[in-house]
């Protein structure tokens, strides 16, 4: 399966100021077998230790963390000399052992010819807890679920991919060309972007078998609940995981305590929340009333909206049958358009947005999503259907007078002065049209 994140991994092994890498991202989105195509491919030797599958590996980071030692002892454990020209050493799984987390600030400072990557399922919870992360002394990258347009590599349509990244939005493409895309999209809805369920299906084309594995990883994320937090907490993290779909359900996706659970209350929740967003299990947006820069100024960050990491774990959280692929909308409008906003959520996020917001005017206008770039401020607003109706954006135009505003729907590419409407498949060009 390839990866844009490849080529952000082939800079960082040119880069001349490298320091050890923190690869970041929920389970099963592919880190480690990103992270071994890579060492195997760019690099002569590589070594891999996983923390997880193996714990007394730690030993070798308990008597001192002093780099070249650590190396040595690795060395005794292969049976071979590791050696720091063009060798790629990975530390997988490291949430489980803070001592390798620690270690990379002297990989850092002591011995920076080595070349390091270390990753783990929910580093960015644990990070939380370290008081002796490496601060200023690694390089990070986040993974995410494979993107649409990834999907569109790995099912043979890479041609397509490069052919909407220079697409002007001013010419619609051919009728048929847009069908296909939309096809794949409805697609992708339901299969998500997990590696391992998008390559089960590339392999058996067995809707069933996709669907099984996406239900053995949402199994797998319940079980982390328990695992890495107490029991009080595993208990909250799977009340505000399994609300989300009803959440997302209603007509207006506002995140509402009162659907976790009767009488709750934020202040019950909201380490949960961060907890969540941190193991990169969900994408948050959050209100503005005043888009101004900075947009984070202005938030109200007791109104926003919570979307899962991947549409198709959210389709297998309600249980949407397969045969609404076939159907010729019916996917687009389906809960209220809960998996159109929560798949162009991931777009964005995965594009680089890396936090979203949306904008909300008294109640009487709702615009989806508002984009930050450099110094300028876009709105976004998402529909599911057909329809050119766009009141929400109106209003925004009316009082803000945007460079560019963007509507992402199924109609095919369009621009009529500063409005620009974006296929479904190519909302995270939204970006690129910046």
């Amino acid at each position: 399966m390839k990866r844009h994140l490849y080529s952000q991994l082939i800079e960082w092994k040119n880069d001349g100021n490298r320091k050890p890498l923190l690869l970041q991202g929920a389970r099963q989105v592919g880190k480690t077998y990103l992270v071994n195509e890579f060492g195997k491919k760019e690099y002569n030797d590589f070594v891999y230790l996983n923390f997880e599958q193996n714990p007394d590996l730690v030993s070798i980071f308990s008597a001192e963390l002093n780099p070249y030692k650590i190396i040595e002892n690795i060395g005794l454990y292969y049976g071979r000399a590791i050696k720091s020209e063009n060798t790629l050493i990975f530390f997988d799984e490291i949430q489980i052992a803070p001592l390798v987390l620690t270690s990379l600030k002297y990989f850092q400072e002591n011995s920076p010819e080595y070349h390091v990557v270390a990753a783990g399922s929910l580093l960015g919870v644990s990070v939380g807890k370290q008081s002796s992360f490496p601060v200023g002394k690694v390089n990070f990258m986040m993974l995410y679920p494979m993107s649409f347009f990834e999907y569109l590599t790995a099912f043979g349509v890479e041609l397509m991919v490069g052919k909407l990244y220079g697409h002007d939005p001013a010419n619609p493409l051919p009728e048929i060309i847009h069908e296909k895309l939309l096809s794949h999209l409805k697609q992708y809805l339901f299969l998500g972007g997990m590696p391992e369920v998008l390559q089960d299906y590339l392999e058996n084309k067995n809707i069933v078998s996709a669907r099984k594995i996406q239900g053995e990883i949402l199994k797998a994320y319940e079980r982390d609940f328990s695992k890495y937090t107490e029991k009080a907490q595993a208990i909250k993290t799977s009340e505000i995981w399994r609300s989300i779909p009803r959440q997302l359900s209603r007509e207006n996706k506002k995140f509402k305590y009162s659907d976790v659970r009767q009488r709750a209350r934020a202040s019950t929740y909201e380490q949960t929340i961060e907890w969540l967003k941190k193991a990169g299990l969900i994408n948050l947006t959050t209100q503005i009333s005043t888009p101004k820069i900075p947009l984070s100024g202005y938030a109200d960050y007791s109104r926003f909206k919570v979307y899962l990491l991947d549409s198709g774990l959210l389709g297998a959280m309600l249980d949407i049958t397969s045969d609404i692929i076939i159907k010729p909308t019916a996917l687009f409008s389906e809960y209220n358009g809960a998996f159109i906003e929560n798949f162009v959520a991931s777009e964005l996020v995965t594009s680089g947005n890396e936090h979203l917001y949306y904008w909300s005017s008294n109640n009487t206008a709702e615009v989806d999503f508002i984009i930050q770039h450099s110094n300028k401020i876009f709105p976004v607003e998402v529909k599911s259907g057909l329809s050119k109706f766009k009141k929400s954006l109106q209003s925004y135009a009316e009082k803000y007078n945007p460079e560019l505003m963007f509507r992402c729907s199924p109609r095919n590419f369009n621009r009529a002065g500063n409005f620009v409407n974006l296929p479904l498949y190519a909302c995270s060009l939204v970006k690129n049209q910046l």
